[in-house]
């Protein structure tokens, strides 16, 4: 049984798990702007808790492509009021904080989130991994090549599975070599990637378990499924679904999305399927 210690509460990832998206920034690519008041957050994290999550992923920093840059002050200015809002209302929420800045996740953590989520895996703030050890609460070690400012500017690899599970396989090394007891991967889709690497990623995330880590994989609503179907992100559910289904087949732990029950429902017959 695979599991991570979340606030003294283990949580079995043998069977997947569904972690919601809360952007609370004016600018993410897909529901910038609408979770910017208390009504709003609360509406929508209870309808995810309600319809299955198991985490919420909070971020106050926009990771799209070429995103504005934001201060730590502004970063924990829009943030921390809402872990704190998050907790008094729902006590038993199990809070990711989506930041690559340790002092972000330290306070947050400190004021009752329950693990990290790095989009740059450490490379962006030199104390990150200490901060993580210290706490001791599950860490997200996403791949990222360049910044959210520069990622998608020119992507290139020579052998990007090689890369990309180079550079998670010598993070996770470390990170269990400093004491920290759990963390996650998560091939990074859209940072920093071509469609044809984000598609070549999918189609072999299985060979990322011989990493032995559990992977989570965040790939909804984004460009690598709307724009070869000439479409947008409002339209890009059912290409969110399938993608989803294909990293469940391939082993995929957490599946990190906007559409909750959506997620839930496939994971469901997902589950059927594997015990027939």
């Amino acid at each position: 049984m695979r599991t991570i210690n979340c606030k003294g509460k283990l949580i079995d990832l043998s069977s997947p798990k569904i972690m919601g998206i809360l952007n609370i920034t004016p600018d993410s690519f897909f529901d910038g702007g609408k979770y910017r008041n208390k009504k709003s957050i609360l509406k929508q994290v209870n309808k995810m808790l309600t319809e299955g999550a198991t985490f919420i992923d909070v971020g106050a920093y926009s990771s799209r492509p070429g995103a504005e840059h934001i201060t730590e002050k502004e970063e924990l200015n829009r943030i921390l009021p809402i872990v704190n809002l998050l907790i008094d209302t729902f006590p038993k929420i199990l809070i990711s904080i989506d930041t690559f800045r340790s002092e972000v996740a330290n306070q947050c953590i400190t004021a009752g989130a329950a693990m990290i989520n790095d989009i740059s895996g450490g490379d962006a703030d030199k104390n990150m991994f200490a901060t993580a050890v210290a706490l001791q609460v599950p860490y997200i070690i996403m791949h990222m090549q360049g910044t959210p400012q520069n990622m998608q500017d020119n992507p290139c690899y020579k052998d990007v599975l090689q890369e990309v599970a180079f550079d998670l396989a010598n993070k996770s090394a470390k990170l269990k070599k400093m004491g920290l007891n759990d963390f996650i991967i998560d091939l990074g889709f859209g940072f920093g990637k071509t469609i044809a690497d984000n598609y070549m990623l999918l189609n072999n995330l299985d060979r990322f378990q011989l990493l032995d880590c559990p992977i989570l994989t965040g790939i909804s609503r984004k460009s690598m499924l709307y724009k070869p179907l000439n479409i947008d992100a409002n339209m890009s559910l059912n290409a969110t679904t399938f993608a989803n289904t294909i990293a469940l087949q391939r082993g995929s732990h957490i599946l990190r999305v906007h559409d909750i029950k959506e997620a839930n429902e496939i994971i469901t017959l997902h589950s059927l399927l594997s015990n027939s």
